[in-house]
């Protein structure tokens, strides 16, 4: 609860500072927060550990099948009030009607966004990309360093490359660290 505040308050007051011009909801100060963070180490590699676990993530590992034959499959699963590991048999369609469950149709993702990330609001997504873009572009740009009298004034000055784009939807700047596969991903 005291992490909620002190977060939104931060963020109000960043928001004031370098936004001035921008109107927030008074309702998005006044209504509860809920933060909760956990430390998962520092750097992109400790991103990628962490997301690993939950995009490479399957409906039941090969280490919870404890026994199947013809008809059957018996499974181990953790009873949440006991947090006790218990035994289950079924039949091979029934296990079968379950871990398809899971599975997801071609097109969605196994990351849930939650939030501004959510599908639903890529409208409000969109438009603080919008805002943030209008920021960075408005914000004075530093002075080239004054060209050494050796060099000619018509010389062309070097830029920085065109970000990469996502090559599905073609939109953002793609950062590439690593390719994440299965094999490097250690589920809990």
């Amino acid at each position: 609860m005291a992490l909620a505040k002190l977060l939104r308050g931060k963020l109000k007051a960043m928001l004031t500072n370098k936004r001035p011009d921008l109107v927030v909801p008074a309702a998005a100060w006044t209504k509860p927060w809920v933060v909760h963070i956990n430390h998962w180490g520092q750097g992109h590699e400790a991103v990628l550990r962490y997301l690993a676990r939950y995009v490479f993530r399957v409906a039941i590992t090969n280490t919870r099948i404890v026994a199947l034959d013809d008809h059957t499959v018996t499974i181990r699963y953790k009873q949440r009030k006991s947090a006790r590991w218990r035994r289950s048999r079924m039949p091979g369609h029934e296990f079968m009607r379950r871990f398809l469950q899971h599975v997801l149709p071609k097109g969605l993702h196994k990351v849930r966004y939650f939030g501004l990330w959510h599908p639903s609001q890529r409208q409000r997504a969109a438009q603080a990309r919008l805002l943030l873009e209008l920021e960075r572009t408005t914000q004075p740009a530093t002075e080239p360093a004054a060209s050494s009298p050796g060099k000619g004034a018509d010389q062309a000055v070097a830029t920085a490359p065109e970000p990469r784009r996502c090559p599905c939807c073609g939109k953002g700047h793609l950062v590439y660290i690593r390719r994440l596969s299965p094999k490097k991903a250690l589920g809990p």
